[in-house]
């Protein structure tokens, strides 16, 4: 009845509901009903102008179904070429047509090509006059895929061209909280992806883009000059001809003349990419060689910039040269064949330093480029034939008064010395002589420290050179007994334990230095300076460095490790016999800075070993521990045993190194079997809760936390955890350890976090482990960790004990350098954070509100400890319930809980400026309060927030202005020069 109405909004509304219930089954429609129902719709096109949007709905509905009949997709377009005029409907209803034609161009395509050039010439006028971006869209991708899918176009190219081009440059501006998230950038390239698709629109196009870059809007010329790049993809010498010398004047005059870095980058990279595109074109007999007129042009206007003595232009003119000399192999001789001689003669023509290292930097520049083609080529190379005086002129800069000189310097013979074949034995002899003075003699730092990267960098190159020349040099200088002040003697052995590690990037060089370095380390062990200490370290940071350069390396990586590992364990052992702590020496190796130094040096050396050589060095360094076995050490004739695990005083020197062994143990790869594990485990937990030293009990607790975090599941584990919690519970309870016991607590408790999810439910005995286990349990997610967690908590309100469990929490949160992170093989799982705020923020606010006053600051300074740690995405979203509590913490006396307030603050300020606006009268008068504070670190803190509020709204901000910037007034006086700089900032903001 509906589809016979005379009425046409009742035919409407019956075609609407056989179209939506066409939408929902047309793909249970057999061929003949589909047939029967386009017939239909083809017919209805002819209807009153109100029924045409169902009529489209349905014909979309009809195009998706998979047995229409050959011919009949045709047949629908062309219907609908001449029956609508698709841009008087409204967007959806044009978006629907554009779904239609999308969808018979992917499963239709044969039948639409038969057309010929009237589909494309259809499809032109259903698009003229577009302009909702969303239907663009789709517009462009069709105009794409008729190109790059070989559809005819026959005389409509213009036609193609100007119905898109029109759109050039895009200039588009969503409105504000569009929900359909169309941004400029995507109309932007899906034009661009248009434009660039074919060399048929060149002609039309190339004029388009050089009027845009005569434009004086900056958007039109990025775009252009993009849109430029990505058709030299497709283009060839017969499409850019006649438009070259145009394209060049423009691209020259944007380079000399623009204040914008992103139109000139992208000019650079326009120009590259047509001297590439010149580069491809194949050349027939009797056509003109555009590349090499192309190339006279930038040569003849930019060439005799780099002589000019003012050199205004010298820079821009480089930055082109080079632009087109790394387009291919035969730009960069072309450009090079004309530059580098005149670069060369400049640098001998200026004595100024600062016009020499202009120049040398240009020169440079071209160096670099040669690297992209790789050996350098007899015959063609310009830079070949200029070896003598591209050497001398580079070796005279390395020996210049000025630094920035030297270091252009530097780079260049880096980068001269990756070209095999350019340097000569003479002047790679040469070379290694400058780096050697450089790096030993220089004054600046800044020269030293780039002529030790360069020869690190050329080191695998050249291994022979340096292992046969510089390392004896180095050697030879550091053994020196020179007659100078100690102050210039030390400096120099400094340099030299840094050039030493430096060079040693190829496993023959590591053969020849570390032995150096070790018997270096021996020497000042054995000697009677009082910097001994400093000495010591400045060796083991240089090891440390050749260990990290030798871990992707295997056979350098066992090399360092089985010669490196036993001599620093025989060093130690000897300085921690009885007969040896007496002396100054033995005392300097025992030190804990020293020893601080050794632990990521044998760490470094044992996180790579492979599964078959680790094991090998586990049974030898573990039962040096626990019994004394020290037959594998060098030099292993000691006076007594080595009892690191015994009673007495005598051997609180050798506990010292459970240190070492920590390093050791808790590097290795997780499948790594360790003998004797549990009673190892057992020894460390009663060390560390029997020792009076600090630093031998923590390392003690973080060597047992390291275990735990990666020992499997079961019985053991429970047994050694049996144990520990009896020995940390005593100890907590009274006497005086416990303060290690607390260290120990905080230390397994992450260790556990990270460990397997699937271990049984711990016995009630195990809930008092203390905290280093705390972090090893934390961290692997085990069922443990809560428990030792809530007990550290209850820590909290202890008196004594109070503060030192709050800053625990800043272990537990923080990353750890030498034990429990992912580079020494630990179970660290994602987001154990973000679990360990969910699980007990809560606790921690509620104890904090039924505290003591004597114990509230314990509780926000481990609340601001775990907010400080938390990704700031999840801080934000928590912020209005815990927003309260923070600025309570500002109130809190203790300058720690001050600082991390404050440092959890700033970025909320600016990441969640409306939640914070609701606070601001607070936040003002808590930050001015804190810029009085006597920390100068507060003071600092408070200084940002303070400049960070000017990011909530200024609607918010006005009622506080006079009187913030006069509170401001006075910490521009601050007898601090950081004080008074932030102060600065922050005042001049407001």
């Amino acid at each position: 009845f509906c589809l016979e109405n005379t009425d046409p909004r009742t035919r409407g509304r019956g075609i609407q509901l056989l179209s939506q219930v066409l939408l929902q089954c047309y793909s249970l429609l057999q061929e003949k009903e589909v047939l029967h129902l386009v017939l239909f719709y083809e017919s209805r096109l002819q209807d009153h102008h109100l029924v045409i949007p169902s009529v489209l709905q349905g014909l979309r509905a009809l195009s998706m179904s998979e047995v229409l009949s050959p011919g009949l997709a045709v047949s629908v377009l062309k219907a609908i070429f001449q029956e609508v005029h698709v841009q008087s409907l409204m967007q959806l209803d044009r978006h629907t047509v554009y779904s239609i034609i999308t969808n018979f161009m992917s499963t239709r395509e044969e039948e639409l090509k038969g057309l010929g050039a009237n589909f494309t010439f259809g499809f032109i006028q259903v698009m003229d006059g577009e302009k909702d971006p969303r239907n663009l869209l789709v517009a462009f991708q069709i105009v794409h895929d008729l190109i790059a899918k070989d559809y005819a176009l026959g005389p409509f190219v213009e036609e193609l061209f100007e119905v898109t081009s029109c759109y050039f440059p895009v200039d588009f501006t969503p409105p504000p909280n569009d929900p359909h998230g169309i941004q400029r950038e995507d109309l932007i390239l899906s034009l661009r992806a248009v434009l660039a698709s074919t060399p048929q629109f060149a002609e039309f196009l190339l004029p388009l883009l050089i009027e845009k870059l005569d434009s004086e809007l900056q958007s039109a010329k990025l775009d252009s000059l993009q849109t430029l790049t990505a058709c030299c993809a497709i283009y060839g010498q017969k499409e850019l001809q006649e438009f070259l010398p145009s394209l060049w004047s423009s691209l020259r005059r944007e380079v000399f003349q623009t204040a914008s870095e992103k139109i000139e980058t992208e000019c650079l990279a326009a120009l590259h990419a047509l001297s590439a595109c010149l580069s491809r074109s194949v050349l027939s007999s009797d056509s003109e060689d555009l590349l090499d007129s192309f190339l006279s042009s930038i040569l003849q206007d930019c060439r005799h910039h780099l002589c000019e003595p003012d050199m205004k232009l010298v820079w821009p003119s480089a930055k082109l040269l080079q632009a087109a000399a790394g387009a291919s192999l035969r730009t960069y001789h072309r450009i090079t064949r004309s530059v580098l001689p005149l670069l060369l003669e400049q640098y001998t023509k200026h004595t100024q330093s600062s016009q020499r290292r202009t120049i040398l930097e240009m020169l440079l520049g071209f160096l670099e480029l040669q690297q992209k083609w790789g050996h350098v080529e007899e015959d063609e190379s310009t830079l070949l034939s200029l070896q003598a005086p591209v050497c001398s002129v580079l070796f005279s800069a390395l020996l210049d008064p000025s630094v920035q000189l030297q270091l252009v310097g530097i780079k260049a013979l880096t980068v001269l010395g990756s070209l095999q074949g350019f340097l000569s034995s003479s002047d790679l002899e040469l070379v290694v002589d400058h780096l050697i003075r450089l790096a030993l003699h220089e004054q600046d730092s800044q020269s030293s420290e780039a002529a030790m990267e360069a020869a690190g960098s050329l080191a695998p190159t050249y291994p022979k050179v340096f292992s046969g020349r510089m390392v004896p040099r180095l050697e030879e200088e550091l053994q020196s007994e020179r007659e100078e002040s100690y102050h210039n003697h030390h400096c120099l052995q400094q340099r030299c334990l840094q050039a030493l590690a430096a060079v040693s990037t190829h496993t023959s060089i590591v053969r020849e230095t570390v032995p150096v370095l070790l018997q270096h380390l021996q020497k000042v062990q054995k000697g009677t300076e009082a910097r001994n200490t400093q000495d010591m370290v400045s060796v083991c940071q240089s090891l440390h460095r050749v260990a990290l350069q030798c871990q992707q390396d295997a056979e350098g990586c066992w090399y360092f490790h089985q010669t490196v590992v036993p001599c620093l364990l025989a060093m130690a052992v000897q300085a921690a016999m009885p007969e040896s702590t007496h002396t100054l020496p033995g005392k300097a190796l025992l030190e804990e800075e020293v020893l601080a130094a050794m632990i990521p040096v044998i760490s470094a050396a044992t996180t790579h070993l492979s599964p078959e050589l680790a094991p090998q060095s586990v049974s030898h360094v573990v039962p040096l521990f626990l019994d004394g076995e020290i037959s594998f050490l060098p030099q292993n004739n000691f006076p007594s045993s080595f009892q690191p695990f015994g009673d007495g005083e005598c051997v609180e020197a050798q506990r010292r190194l459970v240190a070492l062994l920590m390093a050791f143990v808790c590097s290795l790869p997780r499948d790594v079997a360790i003998p004797q594990q549990e009673r190892l485990l057992r020894e460390l937990v009663a060390l560390s809760c029997s020792c009076n030293c600090p630093f031998t009990a923590t390392t003690a607790a973080k060597c047992f936390a390291g275990l735990v975090n990666k020992h499997p599941a079961g019985q053991q584990l429970d047994e050694v955890l049996q144990l520990a919690v009896n020995r940390m519970e005593a100890s907590l309870a009274e006497g005086p350890c416990r303060m290690q016991a607390l260290t120990l607590l905080l230390w397994v408790r992450p260790a556990l976090d990270e460990w397997g999810r699937g271990a049984g439910r711990p016995s009630q005995a195990l809930t008092v482990l203390p905290a280093q286990v705390t972090k090893a349990l934390v961290l692997r997610y085990h069922p443990l960790s809560s428990c030792l967690t809530d007990k550290l908590l209850g820590l909290l309100g202890d008196t004594e004990l109070g503060p030192a469990a709050a800053d625990g929490f800043s272990l537990l949160m923080a990353e750890s350098p030498d034990v429990l992170h992912k580079g020494c093989h630990a179970d660290v799982r994602i987001m154990f954070r973000q679990r360990f705020f969910t699980d007990n923020v809560p606790k921690l606010v509620q104890g904090f509100h039924g505290a003591g006053p004597d114990v509230k600051a314990n509780y926000l300074k481990g609340l601001s400890h775990v907010l400080n740690h938390l990704p700031k995405p999840v801080l934000v979203t928590e912020l209005p319930t815990l927003l309260s509590l923070l600025l309570e913490a500002l109130s809190c006396s203790d300058r720690v809980v001050q600082l991390s307030t404050l440092s959890c603050l700033h970025p909320l300020l600016l990441e969640a400026p409306q939640i914070m606006s609701l606070h601001v009268d607070t936040l003002v008068t808590k930050f001015l309060n804190l810029t009085s504070s006597p920390t100068m670190a507060v003071r600092i803190a408070a200084l940002r927030c303070a400049h960070a509020l000017t990011s909530l709204p200024t609607t918010v901000l006005l009622p506080y202005k006079g009187r913030v910037i006069r509170a401001l007034a006075k910490p521009l006086d601050d007898k601090k020069r950081l004080v008074r700089k932030e102060a600065v900032a922050a005042r001049g903001e407001w």
